[in-house]
């Protein structure tokens, strides 16, 4: 949890490595999540690697029971599976409505969660400064509300809902698509495959919205006072398209994605080669 978000706010304490590619070229490597996980651990300890786990944890279970209770309070009758080409219509209804629905619990969730979120990663992201201004949950409540008001628990919220809403349409709708034109009635596996072409489908969908996931993420800390939300980790953003056009114009609107294979943001071409 934590290597993850140091590496989405740029912090790599640790030099990069020379490697090869699979084409046998030799590139610049950032330290991998194990690598990274043990400076921590020299740093602050095998707790250091817990940071703004309380708050995330509850974070996660505000999510999990509003979910549930806008189920309830919303339900949504079930139709019956239709994938016969005649029906197209009728199963492309059926797919808006759980669409719709599906999206609308997890935009109330997320707003509700969201300010614990914004606590988890600050927490967090103290390890950059060695700052201790958010040391517990109720703690950084007061002083969120005193020095930023009720939107500074909202902070990052816009472009994690984006991200969430443009997931759920284009994983379920491109789906459906596959399963409608693609996979054959006749084919004695096709009940498995389609059963198996959302999960594939949520894979694929969410490397191409992982931009809204760090931008949200970075807004959240960005300008709060922290060293890792300031100058010269970052620019102070007045808006989360202002930090979206920064990492765009930095090629880092991936950073962070990837916890193994991760390539330092300097060209192959920059270091001596034999």
């Amino acid at each position: 949890l934590l290597t993850g978000f140091l590496s989405q706010v740029g912090h790599e304490p640790l030099p990069p490595t020379v490697g090869r590619n699979v084409l046998g070229r030799k590139v610049l490597y950032l330290p991998g999540f194990f690598t990274y996980a043990r400076h921590i651990v020299e740093v602050d300890g095998k707790r250091g690697l817990f940071r703004g786990l309380t708050p995330r944890l509850i974070s996660s279970t505000l999510s999990t029971i509003t979910r549930g209770s806008v189920k309830k309070a919303f339900p949504l009758e079930d139709m019956e599976h239709v994938s016969n080409k005649d029906d197209v219509k009728t199963s492309l209804r059926k797919v808006v409505r759980e669409t719709s629905h599906e999206m609308m619990m997890q935009c109330v969730s997320r707003v509700v969660s969201h300010p614990l979120h914004v606590i988890s990663m600050r927490c967090m992201v103290q390890f950059v400064g060695r700052e201790v201004k958010y040391s517990g949950v109720f703690s950084a409540i007061g002083r969120i509300f005193k020095e930023e008001g009720i939107l500074g628990f909202f902070v990052g919220l816009v472009p994690h809902i984006l991200g969430d809403v443009i997931f759920l349409w284009c994983c379920n709708l491109v789906a459906h698509f596959i399963n409608t034109y693609a996979v054959d009635d006749n084919f004695s596996q096709a009940s498995v495959i389609r059963s198996y072409t959302k999960f594939v489908m949520g894979i694929a969908v969410s490397m191409l919205t992982y931009p809204f996931l760090l931008v949200g993420d970075l807004m959240a800390v960005n300008n709060c006072g922290l060293r890792a939300g300031l100058p010269p980790y970052a620019p102070a953003f007045t808006s989360w398209i202002h930090c979206w056009r920064y990492l765009s114009a930095q090629g880092q609107l991936f950073r962070g994605s990837s916890l193994l294979f991760r390539r330092a943001p300097i060209p192959a071409a920059s270091f001596p080669i034999d």
